[in-house]
């Protein structure tokens, strides 16, 4: 018969696998969503909306076993924070779905736009927010300190790619070669991802409060 211990570890376990599956999940919405504004493609855009319900399928999942783990078990100490800390990552990893569905709509609404440049920036800027994602959820599950803080300095590099966006956006309506809309609707995307880099850093930072017990803003 297995132990209590060996029992709870077995459900934490497929915790953390339920949490990649999701954090995954959303992570190939963003970038699907992304490429859909890149290559004006309102299928794929499409696409990134309707998986937003299984998104929310996956967090409802998480948030119950969550609740049994935490009915059942009555885990003290460290084990009640790493449970605490799943809840809320899950909130995090719901809105960066959120957000990008917001990107796949934009997508759509600019679908017979052409745009003036290439987009270079605002993809590297999703490459970025995905990694930091991806980085979070593994410092989760790997205990890991050294990806804890690889997440908080992308986000430097983030927010670097959010403002050089805004200025070139605002430099093409001065200059007349793009539309205020236009250029309004790119500097939203850059703020959404943006916003996506600040849910991955709140991951980071619980991660680091379940294994210290110190909730710090690691983020200077």
């Amino acid at each position: 018969m297995s132990s209590p211990r060996s029992t709870f570890d077995a459900q934490l376990h497929t915790l953390e696998q339920r949490l990649l599956r999701m954090g995954s999940f959303v992570e190939e919405m963003l970038e699907s969503s992304v490429q859909a504004l890149v290559d004006q493609d309102i299928a794929l855009a499409e696409e990134v909306i309707r998986r937003d319900d299984v998104a929310d399928e996956l967090d409802l999942e998480i948030e119950t076993s969550c609740i049994h783990m935490l009915a059942l078990q009555q885990p003290m100490s460290k084990d009640l924070r790493v449970i605490g800390t799943a809840i809320k990552i899950i909130t995090d990893l719901e809105r960066i779905g959120d957000y990008s569905v917001d990107i796949a709509k934009t997508a759509i609404e600019l679908a017979g736009e052409p745009y003036p440049h290439a987009l270079v920036r605002l993809p590297r800027m999703a490459e970025l927010t995905a990694k930091m994602v991806r980085g979070a959820l593994e410092a989760f599950v790997n205990r890991d300190f050294a990806k804890i803080r690889e997440v908080i300095d992308l986000d430097d590099q983030v927010d670097d790619l959010n403002r050089e966006i805004w200025h070139a956006q605002i430099k093409d309506i001065e200059d007349k070669v793009t539309s205020p809309s236009l250029a309004t609707h790119l500097i939203l995307v850059a703020r959404y991802l943006e916003r996506i880099a600040d849910h991955a850093v709140n991951v980071a930072e619980r991660v680091h409060y379940m294994e210290t017990g110190v909730l710090d803003q690691l983020k200077a």
